[in-house]
């Protein structure tokens, strides 16, 4: 809102044309003409996240990606690290749904106390990239597809060697919720079921992680949000 200091006499007809008929406004930004849409940084409501733009984030500090047998139990893989990278494809004004690529997601540094293992050798997700949307509402879906479901491959070390267990989901969807206030996605309890393996590989996987913070990292690693 533009304030007015005080004006001289000489100017006085000038105030009063000016309080009448009102300033001409000035040229929109380009950050103003943007606000407004789904995604936006480095704030909400800020500057929309372009067509093309590289959205990232790894696990939130001090926390772990896991995948246990049970929604509360605690056997199963805990991964130390994990982040994912998804393009933007579409970013339309708020309320609305932005759609993404999820092009790459990665566990490492992951352990195993499953009986009968000894580590694990990798954890590897398939069939990228995945179709994601997010929501004004803060409701993240990934979805893959009849040809490409959404698959896990994991490879347990053993004492007689290595097995692979594969796991998919049954709704093929995966969803999060995105939070502002810490900048983040979470992930709780999203069923995996096997889909082959050995008889060690638990019947089904429930994945938990929290990214944090979800970044811009075409904009110079800026904070996503959602609007």
């Amino acid at each position: 809102m533009l304030r007015y200091g005080r004006i001289g006499a000489g100017l006085a007809a000038v105030a009063l044309l000016t309080s009448l008929v009102g300033a001409a406004p000035a040229a929109a930004s380009p950050s103003s003409q943007l606000a407004g849409a789904v995604l936006t940084y480095p704030t909400p409501g800020g500057t929309a996240a372009a067509v093309g733009d590289v959205i990232q984030a790894s696990l939130a500090s001090g926390t772990s990606a896991t995948f246990y047998s049970s929604t509360t139990g605690t056997s199963g893989l805990k991964c130390a690290a994990s982040s994912f990278s998804a393009a933007v494809l579409s970013n339309p004004a708020a309320p609305g749904t932005a759609t993404e690529s999820l092009t790459a997601q990665t566990f490492t540094s992951c352990t195993s106390n499953v009986l009968g293992t000894t580590g694990v050798k990798s954890v590897t997700v398939n069939n990228l990239p995945y179709a994601t949307s997010v929501t004004s509402a803060g409701v993240v879906t990934i979805s893959g597809t009849a040809t490409a479901p959404i698959q896990s491959t994991v490879v347990l070390n053993t004492l007689l060697g290595t097995i692979t267990c594969v796991y998919r989901t049954s709704s093929n969807t995966l969803t999060g919720s995105a939070d502002n206030n810490t900048n983040s996605i979470t992930f709780t309890n999203q069923a995996l079921t096997k889909y082959s393996g050995s008889s060690i590989c638990f019947g089904t996987a429930y994945f938990s992680a929290r990214y944090s913070p979800v970044v811009d990292s075409t904009q110079g690693g800026s904070p996503v949000y959602v609007n």
